[in-house]
């Protein structure tokens, strides 16, 4: 709307004035117990939202503590302990086992015992140690569809765990579908070529097509990983390969 003093007025006619001349608090006060409750209100619903994210955060940070104590178990050492120079290493203070399924029976105690579950990639690896493949397994297809890194985990302990399985049947038809499986895994791993852990996709995937009988296949998924891996351990596991392929 323009403004009074550019619209043009007929001579002698008044501009428009509110009538009355009530100021702003007068013209409130009729509603000031409305007003009120409207802000009571606002604070009310702003101070329940405030408490949720607290109690939220605090779930967070009470789910991250119990995770603490499970990762403890899962770092504990393997095997015989190495007895501690006196001044000079201290002694372990953690849990020490005999074996590797051993400690990953007892990461799966501690969860269980700490109600905590953990990103898949973590609990599928954790029951493929205690060998429990099938459980593995589908713990894995259950976090597949993750995004960003932990999808790509989920998606290469799947093809680990479908290669495991496989190692166990005696029938051959059973272990060939089992290492198709497990290669479609891996081709799924991770799709972006620039992304995280594409030169152990490579590197997978050379390992299945080695076991199933194509070589050639293999023998070029290997220079890849060995190209785009330079810097990893992946060069000398992959020379290890060709060398028992006969390459």
């Amino acid at each position: 709307m323009a403004d009074d003093k550019d619209t043009p007025h007929p001579p002698n006619t008044p501009k428009p004035v509110h009538v009355g001349g009530d100021s702003l608090t007068e013209r409130l006060l009729p509603h000031l117990k409305k007003i009120i409750a409207v802000f009571v209100g606002i604070a009310v619903v702003v101070t329940i939202v405030l408490v949720i994210r607290w109690r939220k955060h605090v779930g967070q940070e009470e789910h991250t503590t119990q995770l603490a104590q499970v990762l403890e178990v899962a770092r504990g050492p393997v095997g015989p302990a190495t007895p501690a120079i006196p001044g000079l290493t201290p002694p372990e203070t953690g849990p020490r086992f005999e074996t590797a399924q051993a400690r990953a029976t007892a990461v799966l105690d501690e969860m269980t015992k700490r109600d905590v579950e953990g990103p898949a990639a973590f609990r599928g690896r954790v029951l493929l140690d205690a060998g429990q493949v099938d459980q593995a397994i589908s713990t894995y297809r259950a976090g597949q569809n993750a995004k960003g890194i932990d999808g790509v985990l989920a998606r290469e302990g799947l093809g680990i765990a479908l290669e495991a399985k496989a190692a166990q049947q005696t029938e051959p038809a059973a272990r060939q579908g089992l290492l198709e499986e497990s290669l479609a895994a891996f081709d799924a791993m991770q799709p972006d070529e620039a992304g995280p852990r594409r030169e152990y996709m490579l590197y997978h995937q050379g390992r299945i097509q080695a076991l199933i009988g194509k070589r050639t296949e293999a023998k070029a998924l290997f220079e890849k990983a060995r190209e785009l891996g330079a810097g990893t351990e992946l060069p000398e596991l992959i020379e290890q390969r060709l060398a028992a392929m006969g390459s």
